[in-house]
Parts: structure tokens; sequence; C-alpha cells
């Protein structure tokens, strides 16, 4: 009997099609499973046998079996005393297992899914699927707004009281660390003069010293009694004014006061006017007629100003209008114009202030409060530049360097 041969399927059967796609797909899937746990570090052997972890029973017949060795085990536990843990090594011990046995359900689980992925299908009711953590459900609209307004509302309560103690604790902290004022006992020591002290203490011992010496604020203040009284190396200059022309707009000249750096007054004098007074401004300049009339000539005043000026530092408030009136020039680097010293803008806060204004924030007296006069202004401007003379000079020394020696070639 002739058996038929059986024929040969084609390679491009739909069979071996199928089989072979299968097949890819298998592997394919085997290949991902396998790169996905290694990324995870969760690859590991199949549990052999001496490593099978011991499980709760399930079945009703293996209770009481795991009952008594329950029992037994506490009995060994409580023949053997143990030292009381304290609660938080128990928290930590407790924290500990549940890592423990989660690594270890985690390796049963990969060791499950590889016995299934064998047999080429994974079950819907497998623990992987059961570990997935459920969506979260969002809340509603406004439960979601009423929440985030209640929460931003405490948030501001929070930070308002915060803001108020720490503006209270700022401002305990400052009342602490303010120098406090001296008193009558501190400044114990005498015959030293006040302005000294009140360079070095400040003006409140300042005062207190002028009351224990019986001295005048004002007096003591500007001038330094018991001192020297000739030229020194700075002057301090000031010059009082009439009106002249039709509506008496245009200034000259009528006192020239000079004094030095103690606020002693070195030269003082009235000038004859060149050209008719129209208004002899008495209200601010305090210049009369018959003053005038007794008046030195411009040319001679010109003369001695310029000579007792020559190589000093020359003070003042607003100079340039002194010099203009008196036709004189004086080096810009040997100026020191309490007008323009920044450091006196700053603490006035104005961009010109007048000598008025800084006598009554600066020094704490009052000058020119009905006519001026030329000697007190220009003590009072000596005062304010004797206050900060070395601040002043060593900026002005780095604003104006001294020269280089020109080269002997």
């Amino acid at each position: 009997m002739v058996r038929g041969k059986v024929p040969a399927r084609s390679p491009s059967s739909p069979a071996a099609d199928s089989g072979l796609v299968r097949k890819l797909t298998r592997k394919k899937n085997k290949q991902k499973r396998f790169w996905k746990n290694r990324a995870n570090g969760l690859h590991r052997r199949p549990p052999s046998a001496d490593s099978v972890v011991v499980r709760p029973p399930k079945a009703p017949e293996d209770f009481s079996r795991n009952w008594k060795a329950l029992l037994e085990l506490l009995k060994q536990k409580s023949q053997a005393p143990e030292k009381p843990l304290v609660i938080s090594q128990m928290v930590s011990q407790k924290q500990s297992e549940i890592i423990q046995q989660n690594r270890k359900e985690t390796s049963d689980d990969v060791a499950t899914e590889d016995q299934e992925a064998t047999t080429g299908s994974v079950p819907t009711g497998s623990k992987i699927d059961r570990k997935m953590p459920a969506p979260a459900v969002k809340a509603s609209g406004a439960a979601h707004d009423m929440k985030g307004a209640k929460k931003r509302a405490d948030n501001d309560i929070a930070t308002k009281r915060g803001g108020i103690k720490h503006k209270k604790r700022k401002a305990k902290e400052a009342a602490a660390s303010a120098p406090t004022p001296p008193t009558e006992e501190d400044i114990w020591f005498d015959d030293v003069d006040p302005v000294d002290i009140e360079a070095a203490l400040g003006p409140e011992a300042a005062k207190i010293a002028r009351r224990q010496l019986g001295q005048s604020k004002s007096s003591v203040t500007l001038v330094k009694e018991q001192a020297f009284g000739g030229l020194t190396k700075a002057l301090a200059m000031d010059c009082e004014m009439v009106g002249v022309g039709p509506k008496g707009e245009e200034s000259i000249a009528a006192r020239v006061s000079i004094v030095n750096q103690y606020g002693k007054c070195v030269y003082d004098k009235y000038i004859k006017p060149t050209e008719p007074v129209t208004d002899y401004r008495t209200a601010v300049s305090g210049i009369l007629p018959e003053n005038l009339r007794q008046g030195e000539e411009i040319e001679v005043v010109q003369k001695e100003v310029a000579e007792m000026l020559k190589g000093r530092i020359l003070v003042g408030h607003a100079l340039h209008n002194d010099l203009k009136v008196l036709f004189l020039d004086h080096p810009k680097k040997k100026i020191r114009d309490t007008q323009k010293y920044k450091p006196f803008k700053s603490q006035v806060q104005s961009g010109r202030p007048s000598l008025k204004l800084l006598s009554e924030k600066i020094l704490g007296i009052r000058v020119q409060q009905a006519e001026h006069c030329s000697v007190q202004d220009a003590q009072t401007a000596m005062r304010l530049y004797a206050m900060v003379k070395k601040e002043w000079e060593s900026l002005a020394r780095g604003r104006h360097p001294a020269g280089v020696a020109p080269d002997s070639r």
C-alpha cells in the first residue's frame, strides 16, 4: 500500500505566518519585561526551594498548625528576657519589617510574572493588576475653590501676625541698641571746652557741659572764648549787601566780616557805596545809612581782604555771591562752601540748603531770626566746617590731588 506524501507547507502559507508572528511577539514581550524589570532593579532569579517564603495559611485545616507554632514561638520569647523597646525603636522595627515584606512580595510577583510569560498570557485578576493605584477623584470646583480661599485667608492672617511680631521685635532691638543719652554724672571733667566735648560726645553732652560752666549756648557754640585771636589757616567770610539801581535789584557790598577758625572776628568793616543806594534792605541786612557814611573805600577793602585770604582756606556759605560783590577771586581748591557740601545736603534733604536751615538742623542753634549779622553768619559757617574738618579735607585732597613735580629733562 503506497502512502501519499503530505504536501509541505509553503513558507508563505497563512498558518506558518501566524505561528511566526506569535513567536516574535512572545519574544518581544519577554525582552520588554526583562529590560523593564532590570531598570526597576527587580529582575532576580526565581526563588529556590531553600529560600521559599512561608506565607500565611489559607486553608482552614492549616490554621491549627499555625496556631501551635505561634504558641511555641511566644513561649520561647517569654523565657528569654528582653529589654523593653523604646517607641522610636518599635516604630523603626515595624517600618523595616514592612519594607522587607514589600520586597519579598515584589520578588514573588516578578517570579509569577516570568512563569506566566512562559505560558503565553497574563490573567486579568493577577496581583499586578490589583496593585495599580486607583485614579484620584478630583473634588468639585466649588468645594476646591472654597478650600483654596480658606487656606489663602489663613496664610494671609498668619503672615500679617508674623509681620507685626517681626516689627515689634525690631523696634525693641533698635530701642535696646540705641545709645543712652549722657547724664550730668557722666560729664565730670573740668576745664574742657564744650566745643571739643560736642565733637567727641555729641551735642547733648555739650549742653550739659555748658550748663555746668554757666555759659550760653550760642556764644560758646560759635566762638571759642579762650583761643587765639589772630589769622589762622582757615578763615570764614560773609558779606552784607544793599540794593542799587531803579528798583534796588542789583547788589553791592556794604559790610565784610572775617573770623578765624575759633570764631574770633579778625576783620569787620563797612564799605562806602559807589552808587546811590535805592534799597538798604535793613530788615535783612541790618544796614543803616549812617553805617555807610562812615565806611571804607571799596579799593582799600579789596586789597586788605585779598591780602588776608592769600594762601588760606576760605570758608563760607554761597561764597560766589560774596566774591562777586567784592570783585575778588580765590582758588577753587581752597574754597569750603557749606551750601555745596554734599553730606550737609543729604543730612537736611535739600539741594540748596540755607545757612539758617543748616544751623538749626546740624548745630541745633537758631540764627538769622531778625536782622542778619555778617559776623554771626561767618561764625556759623566756620562752626559747620570745624565739625567735619577731617572728612572734608580728606575729600578735598582726593578730588584735587597734589601735582607731580615736572621732569628735570
